[in-house]
């Protein structure tokens, strides 16, 4: 009979329990009941996050000229990059945006075959083929869409560059110019790059791909340089085209998801503040009793 009565009085007693934690809240502090426990997942969201990488590639190259001439594409197998990351949110809250910067060490050329219609094989200085060596800084617009561990991107932006060095292949190649430049030619150069590519993304680390075009607007020569008589009828110029393909690795600086420890420190510091609070109203209550 006392075990059912004890039964009855439990029964009655828990919901009175209830009620009042979720007045009070877990411990005598409001807004912790059990009730207001989220279990929802956090919802996936990038930081402002920045990151520096290195990239290793191979460099197609040739040239747009005037007068047209026959030509193929001339590989340049070694080319590599150091870039600056900082991802940006649009306006605080489109995080699709950011901006790059870097230094890049690659090649430019050009490569002349035979015209089919004219039998003509060109050459310039006697040479069939040229490649120049160049070091260039691009400062870029990025884009870039985020998933869990895969990241789908894209930049674009100008250049500026210096041409180092120059090889001229060719069996009629004066001595004095094989591996020099001649006074009409043009070492410093500028232009506008563009690319897309993927990365995928195991943090800290991403591993990136990409194909990156560059177009130069700075012409290899003075036009008007040549003693040709094509001089006569055109205006002579030669702008570099380039194709990279890279695959580079890069390093998280700051966390690319999550918070960050700024936001943690400022979390604190409200915590902190927020508890100086309670205490100076807990003592001003009790100096007022």
């Amino acid at each position: 009979m006392k075990q059912r009565l004890l039964a009855i009085a439990l029964l009655l007693i828990l919901p009175c329990m209830h009620a009042a934690a979720q007045e009070e809240g877990i411990g005598g502090f409001k807004g912790l009941s059990i009730d207001s426990v989220s279990t929802k997942k956090s919802k996936f969201e990038i930081n402002n996050y920045s990151s520096i990488g290195i990239n290793f590639g191979t460099t197609f190259s040739r040239m747009m000229f005037n007068p047209s001439v026959s030509q193929t594409w001339l590989h340049n197998p070694f080319y590599i990059s150091l870039m600056y990351t900082k991802h940006l949110k649009l306006f605080d809250f489109i995080p699709y945006f950011g901006f790059q910067i870097g230094f890049a060490y690659g090649h430019e050329g050009y490569k002349f075959k035979e015209n089919k219609e004219t039998g003509y094989f060109h050459h310039i200085e006697g040479a069939e083929s040229a490649k120049f060596d160049v070091v260039e800084m691009p400062v870029m617009t990025y884009f870039h869409v985020d998933f869990s561990h895969f990241k789908l991107e894209a930049s674009a932006g100008p250049y500026v560059g210096y041409r180092r060095s120059i090889t001229r292949i060719g069996d009629d190649v004066p001595d004095t110019l094989r591996r020099n430049f001649a006074h009409y030619d043009l070492r410093w150069e500028f232009g506008i790059e563009g690319g897309a590519g993927f990365a995928i993304m195991m943090d800290p680390f991403e591993f990136h791909v990409n194909a990156l075009v560059r177009y130069s607007m700075s012409t290899i020569y003075t036009p008007d340089s040549s003693n040709s008589q094509y001089n006569q009828y055109y205006y002579r110029f030669a702008y570099p085209l380039d194709v990279n393909i890279t695959a580079g690795i890069h390093y998280q600086l700051t966390r690319r998801t999550g918070r960050t420890r700024r936001q943690l420190r400022q979390e604190a510091r409200e915590i902190v503040l927020s508890g100086w609070t309670i205490e100076d109203e807990n003592a001003t209550s009790q100096d007022r009793e």
